[in-house]
């Protein structure tokens, strides 16, 4: 049985008749940024659950003022007492 793969309509060039989301930011910063089409997770509650806590970490990152999220996630990835301290300071 071939394995499902969920894909976003976001991907590629925006039709010019498709509305802008304004969650689009949050939905480019999870499929590529952290690589959420590429997930295995696909039963259950996991991957509901697995977007809420890259949600979480992102709205962590945005509170702290970070614009780049992906050099945030280096940045703490380097270091992990930096990401409790952010946890703990939000």
């Amino acid at each position: 049985m071939p394995r499902r793969v969920a894909r976003t309509v976001l991907r590629g060039r925006r039709r010019s008749n498709a509305p802008a989301l304004p969650d689009n930011k949050l939905h480019w910063v999870r499929d590529v940024t952290m690589g959420e089409d590429a997930s295995q997770i696909a039963t259950g509650a996991g991957p509901r659950i697995m977007a809420s806590i890259r949600n979480l970490a992102i709205s962590l990152l945005r509170l702290a003022e970070h614009t780049n999220i992906a050099k945030a996630l280096r940045h703490n990835a380097r270091k992990p007492k930096r990401a409790i301290k952010l946890v703990l300071t939000s």
